[in-house]
């Protein structure tokens, strides 16, 4: 069984700040349906799209222009038999200069391929961090709707 935690990463002109400043802001990357003080160590906030995901977050680790992890307290799929897939994960952004470029590595730990969600877990987290993400970054406003929901 392959237990490949799911990464993807981006690299980028800009700051390891910059960079940092736009992982803690995941209204603009993620979803707008977002309770809560994302951008502070120990804050618990909510996630949810639709009634088809849901999930409650605590954001576990803050190094200011290198790291950001956010632990999955609590989670629900509609559409997923295990309605608690995501529980227990650590969803991780690290952040590294590589020349005059920054280079952030997201791995959700935990999210495998032997998850159900696995799937459209992973073409949604790559679309965020790769496009949406990747241009709130790059040009200061995320890409929320990348995806063709048809």
């Amino acid at each position: 069984m392959n237990n490949q935690n799911f990464t993807t990463a981006i690299l980028v002109s800009q700051s390891p700040a910059e960079v940092f400043k736009a992982i803690n802001n995941p209204k603009a990357w993620w979803s707008e349906d977002i309770d809560g003080d994302t951008g502070k160590l120990h804050a618990e906030w909510t996630y949810h799209f639709a009634d088809s995901h849901r999930c409650k977050m605590k954001t576990i680790e803050m190094i200011p222009g290198k790291k950001v992890v956010w632990l999955v307290e609590d989670n629900y799929f509609k559409s997923i038999k295990d309605k608690s897939e995501w529980v227990g994960n650590k969803i991780t952004f690290e952040i590294f200069k590589q020349g005059n470029k920054t280079q952030m590595v997201f791995t959700q730990i935990g999210l495998v391929p032997a998850y159900e969600c696995y799937n459209v877990c992973r073409d949604a987290w790559t679309g965020f961090i790769q496009k949406s993400l990747q241009s709130l970054v790059t040009t200061g406003k995320g890409q929320l709707r990348w995806y063709d929901p048809s």
